[in-house]
């Protein structure tokens, strides 16, 4: 399942991303549609049919992914929230929806199975979100702009101030109110870590843990993430381990603040 991820992200972002074209993309759909009905292409696609055979997958989320990857061909701007939103469930949502299956949830899990569905979404949610954050530098010298328009014109900013590279005070103010939204989804994500499969909590925590790091990492770069990539040290990333241990194996439904 990541690797079909990865595939279907290389086809944009990849070695051969100049080839890529709306034909590409419904040709891939297609196989896709193969693999779930056990006809498939290759050996790569092989290991995803067998994985839909042993859990219980549902294909949408796979569907909206590659509907993502077309977003991503066609639009370099978002004029609000809403949009952006829908982009980041597409590309990153999906993917936390089609892990919860084979994750599992806890047996000792009270919540309906759609709370902690909606919790997996949150996390992806909240990483996508951290992503653009971290990128916005390296994503402006591509022409794309990952942002809500209206909010930048809320802070008197606008694209040429992305592209001119300097970190104002209205970018500053402008970035506290985006980062304090990803850790909001980060904050809903907790309960659902809690409720999964115990084999499979702690690399979920692990997960949330390094990302908030990051949004961390652009408060101590004094909100530069147009000169500087928010950087997360190895030192820190193994630091981070035990802890993230430590809230895996707590009781399901215990969160942590």
């Amino acid at each position: 399942m990541v690797i079909w991820c990865r595939r279907t992200d290389e086809l944009v972002d990849g070695p051969n991303a100049t080839h890529m074209s709306a034909t590409v993309l419904d040709r891939w759909e297609e196989r896709l549609e193969d693999l779930f009905n056990g006809r498939p292409f290759d050996m790569l696609d092989a290991a995803l049919t067998d994985t839909v055979q042993k859990f219980p997958l549902d294909i949408k989320p796979f569907r909206d992914m590659i509907e993502g990857m077309r977003m991503d061909t066609k639009k370099s701007r978002y004029e609000n929230y809403q949009e952006l939103y829908l982009y980041c469930y597409y590309v990153a949502g999906t993917v936390a929806l089609m892990t919860v299956p084979v994750m599992g949830i806890s047996p000792e899990s009270s919540s309906h199975a759609s709370s902690i569905y909606n919790s997996a979404l949150s996390l992806g949610i909240g990483n996508q979100l951290t992503n653009i954050l971290r990128d916005v530098g390296e994503d402006a010298l591509r022409g794309r702009v990952y942002l809500p328009q209206d909010e930048l014109a809320q802070y008197g900013l606008c694209d040429d101030d992305v592209y001119s590279r300097r970190v104002t005070d209205n970018w500053r103010e402008f970035m506290k109110g985006q980062i304090n939204r990803a850790r909001f989804y980060f904050n809903q994500a907790e309960e659902g870590a809690s409720k999964l499969d115990k084999d499979s909590r702690w690399p979920v925590w692990s997960s949330l843990l390094l990302y908030r790091t990051i949004l961390d990492a652009i408060e101590e770069n004094d909100y530069d993430n147009l000169t500087k990539r928010a950087y997360v040290g190895r030192t820190k990333k193994l630091l981070m381990l035990p802890l993230s241990y430590t809230r895996s194996v707590s009781m399901p439904g215990f969160a942590f603040h």
